[in-house]
């Protein structure tokens, strides 16, 4: 057996290896990290023994899952969507339960199992995975949509019920008669908990963390985090709950201050991290060999789970109000296994309810599942087109919107998305009568913003036919306003393909995109971060009286220079939220007296073939006085001379070397 050490790197080294494959092929990382735990597991190649300390800390990665779950539990939100939540997904759960016991009668004649076997086995298979479709759905630009609104409606009661269900698992295991008595109590459990949850919440929790939050120590803040998360799911462990449930409690404590934002970003490397060694646990857990030789069974429970949950969601949703072909999308979204339902079947296991052997085979389809998920997704359209009769005339009745829209407009601009950037852009054309259609996603939006008489129509820009019905051959130019950089690649690949050479103008938050979105054809890319700095100093410069037309021209000359001047900035200790994705810097750089870089030119050196621009040289003249010399290629360097250099952190750090 390996040393802890050793495993520790086995384990790091097969996630590494697992996630650089499955993000290449742009499958989620949740796959990779089961298909090396697979791979590497006791029942494969065992590289790593699936010892009591891996599978410890493990389970941490489910409390820091249930804390950011937690913190996404709060009044308003669970207010907004309460029908989608607790009606549709509350009967898909409950449903789901209550079906597995004449389900399970069907097996009798493979394996015999209880009635309460098969409640516990209801409630691990009505689990979906949060981590797969809300990143691939993310990904297609479908949260806002109708389907993708019924998806995290009932993943977040899914996620919910975990919490009622890891108390009501262990109850299945006593007599009849106390049934309803455990019930009943964890009923009240969840009930009091709930309760002083929007009592302490809003009053005790939120001082503590002001208190701590005004010491302004990052450790600090830190450590109190881990202390209240890790002290929670010690407290429900002591009182013979889980530590989820503990987690999840100081998820929705947490929710109702004002912190929850910065403890949600604090918390996401721990919970990623350590999320991705439960998946790792859990393909150790499998047991190929139960496949080669019970593939029979194992196919059973993989098609069967899937089929029916399709089939129930989809009906659901149907008497909920929605379309055929959305609840077809719905029902594909969610037919596969979930995270959760390992956590479930986890515990299934420990209160021996079923027979291991099954229970190895449940495992088995579950993962299956959720390898395919991404495939169904993916494929969720045209399936969603092929069974419903009436789902092409429902997308040509949208088509045909979007047309009537464009029939009569030329010259106009398509506005791609209709958020606060698109709405401030539409009515600056309507000022100026100039005739615009925006496509957005979110039904609701589209609906208030047509009936307050702006142009806008649902339709999704990145593809091609609402594109084409939205007079892409007639307009004049297409504004894409989505801050995410790969919707917006998205659209740019329809635009440019159907009309090359378009006029394209893209919104982005920051320059760290700006060469790739120009690349790919945008003819303006506009960075909110450097075009607020550059107002901020056209309000300074007019404030200290220089004139109108100077600054004008100031601004122009940076927008014409593709914000050169502006471009990158000097990086403290300290960075803010944006060093993650910045790819371009300010860097200065004092020469020393045995630099090598003395004695030679501007041009000489050549750093420009370096993807690097001397942005300014200054040199000590008299005294400790440093001035600003004039760039130019003949300019010859002095030993503490200080040149500040533009460009990505690694052209500037090469830079640097070949100056010292």
């Amino acid at each position: 057996m390996p040393s802890v050490l050793q495993l520790t790197l086995i384990l790091l080294a097969s996630a590494v290896a697992g996630v650089v494959i499955f993000r290449y092929f742009g499958l989620p990382p949740i796959l990779g990290y089961l298909a090396i735990g697979v791979l590497i597991g006791p029942k494969a190649l065992a590289l790593a023994n699936d010892s009591a300390t891996v599978k410890y800390l493990a389970e941490f990665g489910v409390v820091f899952l249930m804390f950011s779950i937690g913190l996404e539990f709060n009044l308003h939100k669970l207010r907004a969507m309460r029908s989608i939540v607790f009606g549709l997904g509350g009967s898909q759960v409950l449903l789901t339960m209550l079906l597995a016991i004449p389900a399970s009668l069907l097996m009798n004649w493979i394996y015999p199992i209880s009635w309460q076997a098969a409640i516990a086995l209801g409630g691990a298979l009505a689990m979906s995975s949060t981590a797969i479709v809300t990143k691939l759905i993310a990904d297609r630009s479908e949260l806002e949509t109708e389907h993708g609104r019924n998806v995290i409606g009932i993943l977040l009661f899914q996620d919910l019920a975990v919490v009622f269900l890891l108390i009501l698992l262990p109850s299945l295991g006593k007599n009849p008669g106390d049934l309803i008595f455990a019930l009943t109590a964890a009923s009240v459990k969840i009930a009091v908990a709930l309760g002083l949850i929007f009592v302490i919440g809003q009053t005790l929790m939120s001082r503590w963390f002001s208190l701590v939050a005004k010491l302004r120590s990052q450790e600090l803040f830190m450590l109190n985090l881990l202390l209240i998360v890790l002290g929670m799911s010690a407290l429900t462990e002591h009182f013979g709950l889980s530590l989820a449930l503990g987690a999840f409690l100081a998820g929705m404590l947490i929710s109702e201050t004002p912190y929850r934002h910065q403890v949600e970003e604090d918390v996401k490397p721990f919970k990623d991290v350590l999320l991705g060694l439960f998946f790792i646990t859990i393909g150790m857990l499998l047991d190929l060999e139960v496949i080669y030789q019970q593939w029979m069974l194992v196919l059973l429970l993989l098609t069967g789970p899937l089929i029916f949950k399709f089939g129930l969601i989809a009906l659901l949703s149907r008497a909920f109000g929605s379309s055929p072909g959305i609840s077809i999308r719905t029902g594909l979204c969610l037919a596969q296994a979930g995270e959760f339902g390992f956590v479930l079947l986890n515990q299934i296991d420990g209160l021996d309810l079923i027979d291991p052997a099954l229970s190895q085979a449940v495992l088995a389809a579950m993962l299956l599942s959720m390898f395919g998920a991404p495939f169904l997704i993916e494929y969720s359209d045209r399936i969603a087109m092929r069974f419903s009769s009436n789902e092409w005339l429902l997308q040509s009745l949208a088509l045909t919107r979007v047309a009537t829209k464009s029939v009569r407009t030329e010259n106009h601009v398509v506005i791609c998305g209709f958020g606060r950037s698109g709405q401030s852009l539409a009515r600056i054309l309507d000022q100026e009568k100039i005739p615009y259609i925006a496509l957005d996603m979110d039904p609701d939006r589209v609906k208030e913003a047509a009936a307050a008489g702006d142009n806008v129509v649902y339709g999704d820009a990145s593809r091609e036919n609402y594109l084409v019905a939205a007079g892409l051959s007639k307009a004049k130019a297409v504004v894409i306003t989505y801050a995410d950089t790969p919707a917006s690649m998205r659209v740019l690949y329809q635009v440019e393909r159907l009309r090359p050479g378009m006029t394209i103008l893209v919104r982005t938050k920051d320059d760290a995109d700006l060469g790739r979105l120009q690349a790919a054809g945008a003819t303006e890319v506009v960075p909110e971060l450097i075009e607020g700095s550059l107002m901020m100093a056209s309000h300074v410069l007019l404030m200290m009286g220089v004139p109108m037309r100077k600054v004008v021209r100031i601004v122009s000359n940076a927008r014409e220079a593709r914000y050169s001047l502006l471009r990158g900035y000097f990086r403290g200790s300290e960075a803010d939220d944006f060093d993650a994705n910045e790819s371009w810097r300010l860097h200065s750089v004092t020469l020393l007296p045995e630099s090598i870089s003395i004695n030679k030119t501007l041009g000489e050196l050549n750093l420009e073939n370096d993807g690097v621009s001397v942005q300014a040289v200054r040199r000590k003249v008299s005294g400790a006085d440093y001035v600003k010399l004039e760039l130019s290629s003949e300019l010859r360097l002095q030993a503490n001379d200080i040149l500040v250099l533009s460009g990505n952190p690694e052209a500037t750090d090469l830079a640097e070397s070949k100056l010292l």
